[in-house]
């Protein structure tokens, strides 16, 4: 692979993009996150293993505060997410850092979750024209820039049902992009995808790590997660049972239930 840009190695202050420290999350008594730390350092990619149920996702979503935690520390570029309340009645407190955060952190989800009666242009246009205000020409330049950056600037006028799978997750990618995000968070982004059409995304995917940019990402593929990370975190029943870089998580897994986790195919 070829080496990555990393931004973070010559930043002055090098704060993280993303810093968990404690994170609790419940589902009525159904504790699914039990006390994580995460640390994702500007231009490095995170990926997230673990089997089904592990915390995985909803780690992922409440980095971005779709869901509310119940205890700890979320900090975006060093800025600590104001809360209110405590426990089950915790949620944060100042909607325009909710705002400001999400749209800095731009997520790709597994289902693609492209507007049908939108053209592909226009899915990419949306929200940096609805949102964030931005010129529309200006807009539709970048937006096109993008869809030639995923390998799909042909489709910029179809429609989402006219596009494979594949198109579908790398216009969705674009769409991401076109937030021009501090970082991007992926949730099984190839899960839903024949073999061949994933390697259409992996290979986006893996360009995009290549630039520099800031990921994380929940994967089932442990040969694109040792690919494209710096770091690997295995969760298992709400903990980090174990992390590392990839070379050490997957070539010398010190845990049992990493190995075996790994030797059942991920």
């Amino acid at each position: 692979m070829t080496a990555k840009a990393h931004p973070a190695e010559t930043s002055p202050d090098g704060v993280p993009v993303i810093e968990i420290r404690d994170l609790h999350k419940s589902y009525g008594n159904l504790e699914v996150l039990k006390g994580i730390d995460m640390v994702a350092p500007k231009g490095h990619v995170i990926s997230l293993i673990g089997s089904s149920g592990s915390g995985k996702s909803t780690l992922l979503r409440c980095c971005n505060l779709l869901e509310n935690s119940q205890q700890g520390t979320i900090k975006f570029e060093g800025e600590a997410v104001k809360w209110h309340g405590e426990g089950l009645n915790r949620h944060p407190s100042d909607r325009a850092q909710v705002t400001r955060i999400r749209t800095n952190l731009s997520m790709v989800f597994q289902q693609f979750n492209l507007w049908s009666h939108m053209t592909i242009l226009q899915n990419v246009m949306e929200a940096p024209v609805s949102v964030l205000k931005r010129d529309p020409v200006a807009v539709e330049a970048k937006a096109r820039e993008y869809l030639e950056k995923v390998g799909i600037g042909d489709k910029a006028d179809a429609w989402p049902a006219m596009l494979s799978g594949g198109q579908q997750q790398r216009a969705a990618i674009a769409r991401a992009l076109c937030m021009e995000p501090r970082a991007l968070l992926f949730d099984e982004p190839t899960s839903a995808l024949d073999p061949e059409l994933e390697q259409e995304v992996v290979k986006v995917i893996k360009a995009l790590a290549e630039e520099g940019r800031t990921m994380l990402i929940v994967t089932h593929d442990m040969r694109m997660a040792a690919d494209v990370s710096d770091h690997v975190v295995f969760l298992h029943q709400g903990r980090t049972e174990e992390e590392g870089p990839p070379e050490a998580v997957f070539g010398n897994p010190q845990t049992e239930r990493l190995r075996g986790f790994l030797s059942a195919g991920g």
